[in-house]
């Protein structure tokens, strides 16, 4: 069997009018790639008996504009030496979001560069976002040097200040290449109106280039694709496939399983209907384990030795690419590797400027084709990996759930430690009192508990709250509301409405429910909380101690509860007065599986308080 050509995929970029179309067609053209028809085409199209070497491409850019939906056109063609993936993204400002999603898995990017003009704000703009894209391999293709005179000064000094600055963006394998894609002068082969370069042409470079050595570097990651069960419908094992996205594999390997934390060992690979040895990128395989566990599309196989860092907040590179702007607050899916979240964008950190490679003041938002750093809150822990250290697992997208669009491509910086951890003083460890928890409660004659109920603005949830607390007490039983807004009259005070100030609220008051439910009374919790992730985190915090923790979702309409709003919020918010109010301008998710569903336009708080009565009976809340 004949080895298989190595593959470089490869991105081009430029202003406006500086060749990247005419480049493609004359490495094609030059390399004996277009077929005949192909060839009378382009001639048919140019002028004097030269060809139209951009109508290639541009033929594909027509289509787009015919009503097509392609964002960068590619070309596909091989030599003797190696195959390739042209990926030839658009060159004005407006389409950056193009380019990243052409150059998202290029090896290599092409620069091209007006010899003319030099380095302007675009090259530099398409070099940044090269760099942040992790490309480890760039050229600057200086075009047009025969209208310069092929002067070699001009060439020296754009060489040197595209050096200087890939060197600033860190990226050791930057070369300049002096080029005439229209005459073909140093793109297939060696122009003779340059003897002073010495170096090689450029389709010779690139096919030198070396992108082989990364294959199966770093620890192991197997994102799980799809679960192949028995075609004897239950005997036998099951296999679970998916693409390698990281080191290698090996038949009696141990691995972990994401999230679950499964510890198994790999006893097969297959590959179609073959059997490997090893396994690493890009392979696409199926492998048996030796334990029966519950592994699922999303599940994460890695290496026991390099388990990535798990946690909800992820600091991450953001490229904006939808024409509505972005705030902190915004609710999005997050696709990561197989599996897929909800996200908040907690905050703008930093806004980047592509042409100065400097963070400026964050904004109060991001527009199409801004670049900036952002903090995401995800519902369940992500466990991704930087991503200068794996592409694959260091990447995800941002879907609108209205339009099912995808809006913003990000490149994962760090994940923070997850929010049980987080926010505890340095040096110190817990006291443990003298009491355990069933002598207190003993002695008391009580158990504690807390009851957290969630729903829109004006749904109902103070009213039972009110009633639930006055029960509890008439009864003989310790209780106490912590509602939203006295929280706010002190140990919230400080805290204003912003997403992370919404949540840092919310982690106080779970810290406080947990202390007061631990001590034998029930804790009863009002705050809207929009979040389920927000919700998800007080829960753990009481799991974690074991401590009762009763969910009461409050689900009244939002035209009823705008009805019957005591404080006129809604309309407000509806005139644009109030910013991300829950149920106008900010959403909010519901609980999918509460202890207890309070329908608020329907039932009556004194019956609600009687079921609440009877839920805290099966936990030891009430007598």
């Amino acid at each position: 069997m004949p080895a298989t050509r190595q593959l470089l995929r490869l991105a081009t970029a430029g202003s406006v009018d500086d060749g990247k179309s005419t480049l493609i067609g004359r490495l094609l053209l030059d390399a004996k790639l277009l077929l005949d028809d192909t060839l009378d085409a382009l001639h048919r199209a140019g002028t004097n008996g030269t060809p139209d070497l951009a109508a290639i491409t541009d033929g594909l850019r027509a289509e787009r504009e015919q009503g097509i939906t392609i964002d960068v056109a590619y070309r596909y063609f091989t030599t003797p030496r190696r195959s390739f993936i042209i990926a030839d993204t658009p060159g004005h400002e407006r389409y950056t979001r193009n380019m990243v999603t052409g150059a998202s898995t290029a090896h290599l990017a092409v620069i091209l560069i007006d010899a003319r003009n030099g380095i302007v704000d675009q090259s530099r703009r398409h070099t940044a976002i090269s760099s942040l894209l992790g490309i480890h391999h760039l050229v600057a293709a200086v075009n047009k040097m025969d209208l310069v005179d092929w002067d070699e000064d001009r060439f020296r000094e754009i060489e040197a200040g595209f050096g200087a600055l890939a060197d600033r963006l860190g990226v050791k394998n930057a070369h300049a290449i002096p080029i005439s894609a229209l005459h073909g002068d140093n793109v297939v082969e060696r122009g003779e109106k340059a003897p002073w370069y010495d170096g090689a042409p450029l389709l010779e470079h690139l096919e030198q280039v070396d992108v082989a050595t990364d294959r199966g570097a770093g620890p192991l990651r197997l994102p799980v694709q799809w679960v192949i069960r028995p075609e004897d419908g239950g005997r036998g094992a099951r296999r679970y496939a998916g693409q390698m996205a990281g080191g290698t594999l090996r038949p009696g390997d141990e691995v972990v399983v994401l999230p679950a934390g499964s510890r198994t060992r790999v006893t097969a690979i297959e590959q179609l209907d073959r059997q490997l040895e090893t396994a690493a990128p890009p392979d696409a395989v199926a492998v048996r384990i030796a334990d029966d566990l519950d592994i699922g599309r999303g599940d994460l196989l890695v290496d026991p030795e390099a388990i990535p860092a798990g946690g909800r907040e992820v600091e991450a590179t953001l490229c904006w690419m939808a024409e509505s702007p972005l705030r902190a607050g915004d609710r999005f899916t997050i696709k990561h590797t197989t599996r897929t979240l909800r996200a908040t964008v907690d905050s703008i950190e930093a806004l980047l400027d592509v042409t100065t490679l400097d963070r400026v003041d964050p904004p109060g938002e991001l527009v199409l084709n801004d670049i900036a750093r952002v903090v995401l809150r995800t519902s369940a822990p992500l466990y991704p990996d930087p991503y200068d250290h794996n592409r694959t697992t260091g990447a995800f997208i941002l879907i609108d759930d209205h339009t099912n669009d995808t809006v913003a491509a990000g490149m994962v910086r760090a994940v923070r430690p997850g929010e049980a951890h987080s926010h505890r003083s340095p040096d110190v460890t817990w006291h443990e009192s003298g009491l355990d928890r069933e002598h207190r409660w003993a002695s008391l004659g009580t158990h504690g508990a807390t009851v957290w109920l969630t729903g829109l603005p004006a749904s109902g949830k103070s009213t039972i709250a009110v009633q639930l607390e006055r029960a509890l007490v008439e009864a003989g039983r310790p209780a106490y509301l912590l509602d939203g807004d006295n929280i706010r009259h002190g140990l919230s005070g400080d805290l204003g409405f912003s997403p992370g100030d919404r949540r840092e609220n919310i982690r106080r008051v779970a810290h406080v429910a947990r202390l007061m439910a631990d001590a034998g009374t029930v804790a009863i919790v009002s705050l809207v909380s929009p979040y389920a992730a927000d919700r998800a985190l007080a829960r753990e915090l009481h799991e974690a101690a074991r401590v009762p923790f009763i969910e009461v979702y409050v689900d009244t309409p939002a035209e009823v509860c705008a009805q019957r709003d005591p404080k006129g919020l809604y309309a407000r918010a509806r005139a644009g007065e109030v910013r991300h109010f829950t149920g106008v301008s900010a959403p909010y998710e519901p609980p999918e599986t509460p202890e207890l569903l309070v329908h608020g336009a329907v039932e009556a708080p004194e019956d609600a308080v009687k079921r609440l009565l009877q839920e805290l009976g099966r936990h030891g809340g009430s007598r």
